[in-house]
């Protein structure tokens, strides 16, 4: 996801390096095969667009050569978009495909249960109160099912995440003055909602009074698991760790529990300090004196960088919350990194739990976990399947094919000779373990997804600010594209693999090597999820530095949207727009595949195009989704359904 701090940036900080490797970029590999292939075919891979060999499958069919309508495809399947697609928009408003109807549902204030403290439309609401209200920014979530068949279709937790704040929004007189009361409750906005939700006899979600709800915020008990240990020298602040900060997607696992992925953790710390400098590893993570600007060093010293420089190393992981016991501690699962973690994709393979994450920002990687032996055995003997395995990070070679590299310490470059002192060392600075292995640098990696059909993997690559070495097939690559790859013997586990490109987002009018046809156009995709059937959901994210603007070449795309593509047709439609100002994310389906709950992070924030929300106007931009006078936007979950009950999408 792309950060949007309190104050409106000229550029999106995780589009900005801070990777100063000599380590290839994809960008380079990309062009160095496609250059191999134009020797070979008469230069017909340049006039294709799709940019590497179609090694799986076939590869992706141009969208610009697809039917209207869902028909016959190789084989004789038939296509599996079923709806007609949605123009694209630049009004205020949320846009589903005819015979399609939908439901706001649980907006940021929205008490976790329905006797908790009411939201208040001027902000007003209490650190406390907040504490008890579903917290700021939807982003990545899931719902879990309450009962099987029928049941579990109508009843379930929803678990989401809140990625961060937008203080000009979350307090009444904006975030001039910083002070305790609003640190308190900017952390009380972040983090995770778990709310129990059902479906009436009249077909409208609603909260459910639950023993099961609760928040995970900034400010709740957390422990470490994995190597580095809650008891590592690293971690030591002298108060124990509290909070999970700037949850962006998420991952499930097959025992059931909700991860949680910190990404822009960086941002909330600063320092008044001037004899403060970051080492090596903290630049290596973007950390400053000033971060995102929130300022909570001001009142807290928990943020601040100098007061209590150990603070920073709790945060950069993966966060596991059982959904279904309320009274369980949040677990830092440090087997998987520390990094920017965009989302955290499990799937099974051999008996074993791998699960892959992109790491977001400009020139970073892809990473795998692989579980040693069958997590059901270690779940047995008591352990946690995400402990226990070996962390890889991808390089992406010029013929097609890749490898997973073991950030294993002791193996390659990562030995006590060369300042590695231990598994822990590496974990701790996952990006420079990375860096000395070899990892190819991509366009901002974002979700992953894998395929229910084929097990194909595929990966959302934003976008790139095109700074020196291109991350991407252009440079620089304002629209951005999706990867996809097929491991060894389509087996998780492997340590090689076939890789192609999917997609190159964009707009023809402004880039001839774009595909699509001028009504499927799109940017920065970045939220990606297959639903049971295999259609692959495409979630977009184009900065509001960006968004409807002629001079920076999105003024066709509008406002931002989802997407559904056909894998084995290359078809791509529009599903869905949203409102001004807003990024679209999060993905879930009830089980029967009858409900689709998006959620619409952010409407109304500052954007070149429409203005700049202030504690005096603050629906200047959008009044989405209450348009109330006197009200402000607020980011909710929108339960879509269609008219027919049919299954979403076909």
């Amino acid at each position: 996801m792309a950060v949007h701090g309190p104050v409106f940036p000229e550029i999106d900080p995780d589009e900005i390096s801070s990777n100063p490797s000599g380590n290839r970029t994809f960008g380079e590999v990309v062009r160095s095969r496609l250059s191999r292939r134009a020797a070979l075919r008469g230069g017909t891979a340049a006039a294709a667009g799709f940019l590497v060999a179609a090694g799986l499958n076939g590869g992706a069919a141009s969208a610009a050569t697809a039917p209207a309508q869902a028909a016959p495809a190789r084989g004789g399947h038939r296509g599996l978009l079923g709806f007609e697609p949605v123009p694209t928009s630049s009004e205020d408003a949320f846009t589903v495909p005819e015979g399609y109807e939908t439901q706001v549902i649980i907006p940021w204030g929205t008490p976790i249960r329905p006797h908790g403290p009411r939201w208040n439309k001027d902000a007003s609401n209490s650190a406390a109160e907040q504490a008890q209200q579903v917290g700021m920014n939807h982003d990545g979530m899931h719902f879990f099912p309450l009962g099987h068949g029928r049941e579990g279709s109508r009843r379930g937790m929803l678990v989401l995440n809140h990625e961060y704040v937008d203080q000009q929004l979350l307090f009444p007189d904006g975030d001039a003055e910083m002070t305790a009361e609003k640190v308190a409750k900017a952390l009380a906005a972040h983090g995770v909602s778990v709310v129990e939700i059902e479906r009436g006899r009249d077909g409208t979600w609603r909260v459910a009074d639950s023993r099961r709800a609760r928040r995970v915020t900034g400010a709740t008990p957390v422990t470490f698991s994995g190597p580095v240990g809650a008891d590592h020298p690293a971690l030591r602040t002298g108060s124990r760790p509290l909070g999970t900060l700037n949850n962006c997607s998420n991952g499930v696992t097959p025992w059931g529990t909700y991860l949680a992925c910190e990404e822009n953790w960086n941002g909330y710390f600063g320092t008044e300090d001037a004899s403060w400098s970051p080492t090596a590893a903290q630049a290596r993570y973007g950390v400053s004196t000033s971060g995102f600007g929130y300022r909570w060093h001001l009142a807290d010293p928990r943020f601040d960088l100098a007061a209590t420089p150990n603070e920073i190393n709790r945060f950069g992981w993966v966060v596991e919350i059982d959904p279904m016991n309320p009274g369980a501690i949040p677990v830092k699962r440090t087997a998987l990194g520390r990094l920017k973690h965009e989302g955290c994709t499990v799937t099974e393979s051999r008996g074993r739990v791998v699960a892959y994450t992109g790491d977001d920002q400009d020139g970073d990687y892809i990473y795998k976990f692989v579980g040693t032996g069958s997590w059901r055995v270690q779940r047995a003997l008591g352990r946690s399947p995400l402990d226990h395995g070996t962390l890889y990070v991808a390089r992406f070679d010029d013929d097609g094919s890749g490898t997973w590299l073991p950030l294993t310490h002791g193996t390659g470059p990562l030995t006590t000779a060369n300042g590695w002192a231990d598994q822990a060392d590496v974990l701790l600075r996952t990006r420079e373990a990375a860096d000395a292995v070899g990892a190819t640098k991509m366009d901002r990696p974002e979700w992953i997804a894998v395929n229910p059909r084929n097990r194909d993997v595929y990966c959302t690559l934003t976008n790139g600010s095109g700074w020196d070495n291109a991350v991407t097939p252009r440079q620089p690559n304002p629209y951005g594209h999706i990867v996809r790859w097929r491991e060894r013997g389509r087996d998780h586990t492997a340590t090689t693999f076939e890789w192609e490109i999917f997609v190159l987002a964009g707009d023809p009018a402004h880039d001839p090597s774009v595909e699509l046809a001028p009504e499927d156009v799109f940017g920065s995709p970045d939220g990606l999820g297959f639903d049971d059937d295999g259609r692959l959901w495409i979630l977009t994210d184009v900065s509001n530095s960006t968004q409807n603007l002629a001079s920076r070449g999105h003024e066709n795309i509008g406002n931002n949207q989802m997407l559904a593509a056909d894998p084995r047709t290359g078809e791509i439609r529009r599903f869905l727009t949203g409102p001004r100002g807003c990024e679209i994310t999060g993905l879930a389906f009830t089980p029967d595949q009858r409900t689709l709950f998006v959620n619409v992070q952010h409407p109304g924030e500052a954007t070149r195009a429409w203005g700049e929300p202030t504690p005096a106007d603050p629906r200047a931009v959008s009044n989405w989704p209450d348009f109330d006078p006197e009200g402000r936007p607020r980011s909710a979950t929108v339960a879509i359904r269609r008219t027919d009950g049919g299954v979403i999408g076909a």
